[in-house]
């Protein structure tokens, strides 16, 4: 039985999804991993105007836009309006060492807050590996009560887990680590599609880097839709283009709700000129957004299909407390 939604959470993922149900969501959080791409000596200034620049070209061509406290305000203010606005709540990185993961939130940066700028759902990026044990569980607590203060507030929560390595010598972008994710990002969905989020922002469980079998990334998709108890999206994850096309047409195929992709869009702006920069967002990043709008649009699942609408009498509003 599908879960009935309050008219806040409801409203917040049709406004961050297409007309069919499905989600076609351009990434733009990044705040660290942005700041490495750009020359050392970029100011504030210009690195949130490239920010804006490329979200206003292709928010016209999104669902929804994914956006950071830190540069995203001018990005908010002139996007599309027509597209929803997801925030990301978590600071950038991680506390404690590279094999034990926490996450970090900025004191002065609240769920309230998202609410208050206009925000239609919050996302949250956690680093998660489900044999840490009391970090794990930790993680899970932490994440039940970011859902809990969404729902409070009235909004969707996107819940982003990435994996990583336990052994110090051993990098996630390694062949040893690869043979390990498809199972640690099965039982990752498994696991905290229970903490109360309402989407799950996924990354592929096989690395393409290392395993180029399309029909063993199509049956881990399966594994992973079987696995997570609330629709989810895959996440580009910083691959070619030509590579996440391939991966969200058969995670679409398999049961995923659409996508959630960033540099694998606009990634070679970031080295261009001014009008270089105008010439590519409007030919091959449009391109690329229109190529994945088209396979959502096809093979996604409608997130529909997991929740149903509030319904109520002419007095519903007495009940509606916040």
């Amino acid at each position: 039985m599908s879960q009935v939604l309050t008219p806040g959470r409801w409203r917040g993922l049709k406004t961050t999804s297409s007309r069919k149900n499905v989600f076609n969501i351009l990434a733009f959080d990044q705040r660290g991993t942005f700041r490495k791409m750009l020359p050392p000596d970029t100011s504030y200034d210009d690195a949130a105007q490239m920010k804006r620049d490329i979200v206003v070209a292709l928010s016209f061509h999104a669902s929804a836009v994914l956006l950071d406290n830190q540069y995203g305000l001018q990005s908010v203010v002139d996007m599309n309006g027509g597209s929803g606005v997801l925030m990301a709540y978590e600071e950038s990185g991680y506390s404690g060492d590279a094999t034990y993961r926490r996450i970090k939130f900025e004191d002065t940066w609240t769920i309230p807050k998202i609410k208050q700028m206009g925000a239609a759902a919050v996302k949250v990026l956690a680093y998660y590996h489900p044999d840490t044990g009391a970090l794990a569980a930790e993680i899970e607590a932490t994440l039940k009560q970011v859902a809990d203060e969404c729902h409070q507030y009235d909004l969707p929560l996107f819940l982003e887990p990435l994996c990583y390595s336990l052994d110090a010598n051993v990098a996630k972008e390694s062949a040893d680590f690869a043979k390990l994710r498809p199972e640690l990002v099965i039982r990752t969905a498994e696991r905290l599609s229970k903490t109360g989020a309402d989407i799950l922002k996924m990354e592929s469980p096989v690395d393409p880097n290392f395993n180029g079998n399309q029909q063993e990334w199509a049956s881990t998709f399966a594994e992973l839709s079987k696995a997570s108890t609330v629709p989810w999206v895959l996440l580009s994850a910083g691959v070619d283009f030509e590579t996440f096309e391939a991966q969200a047409r058969l995670a679409c195929e398999a049961g995923a709700s659409g996508w959630l992709a960033g540099r694998a869009i606009w990634k070679e702006v970031v080295t261009m000129t001014a009008e270089q920069r105008t010439q590519f967002l409007a030919s091959k990043a449009t391109d690329r957004i229109q190529r994945l709008n088209a396979i959502s649009a096809q093979y996604a699942r409608p997130w529909s299909d997991f929740y149903t609408p509030p319904t109520g009498s002419m007095t519903w509003y007495n009940d509606y407390d916040l």
